[in-house]
């Protein structure tokens, strides 16, 4: 059974949302270890959830990234005080450039509702790495699409305007002329 519940959102409630997505072990054992690879460290044992719950490793991983980004780093102490680590983080790789609609809840690793979303956050910060020239590390995930504009003249437009548009679909010539049995019975 899938579980559905509500985000808020700016203030307004948003549509019922899938929390219970499949989670990718492979995908989640590339962000692993793409982060030991940028730390430069291994990572403490365990499961994949237990292992960035406390937001230490993620609060390290933003410092490399973005030396100095988190300021303090709670290594250990109350729930609330660990789950400031993980807001520090966020507010952290929010600065660095992923769009705030990709940055998992606190609650979504800290509760464990949705590992799924913290994923694609990880994977959506290793593709902004990408565009910051200082970062030389382990790259994770695809290659960041260029913005490629292109510009063309009033004649190319209207050329192209008069060219007969084969995606539209072409019949060589075929027609239903002549096809006047329409909603006619067929005699036997």
């Amino acid at each position: 059974m899938r579980f559905y519940q509500r985000q808020k959102l700016g203030g307004r409630h948003s549509p019922l949302v899938d929390t219970d997505l499949p989670r990718n072990k492979d995908q989640e054992q590339e962000v692993l270890n793409w982060i030991s690879a940028v730390l430069g460290e291994p990572l403490p044992n365990g499961a994949y959830e237990d292992v960035l719950r406390d937001g230490i490793v993620l609060c390290k991983l933003a410092n490399k990234l973005s030396p100095g980004s988190v300021k303090k780093i709670q290594e250990k102490g109350t729930n609330f005080q660990l789950m400031e680590n993980i807001q520090r983080f966020q507010a952290a790789i929010k600065k660095y450039g992923v769009p705030e609609e990709e940055i998992f809840q606190t609650a979504d690793l800290f509760e464990r509702r949705n590992i799924p979303q913290v994923t694609l956050c990880l994977y959506a910060l290793g593709r902004i790495t990408q565009k910051h020239p200082e970062f030389t590390g382990p790259q994770l995930g695809p290659k960041m699409a260029d913005k490629n504009e292109r510009s063309f003249t009033e004649e190319q437009l209207r050329a192209h305007n008069a060219e007969l548009n084969l995606q539209m679909g072409f019949n060589k010539g075929a027609s239903q002329a002549g096809l006047g049995s329409f909603g006619n019975t067929r005699h036997m």
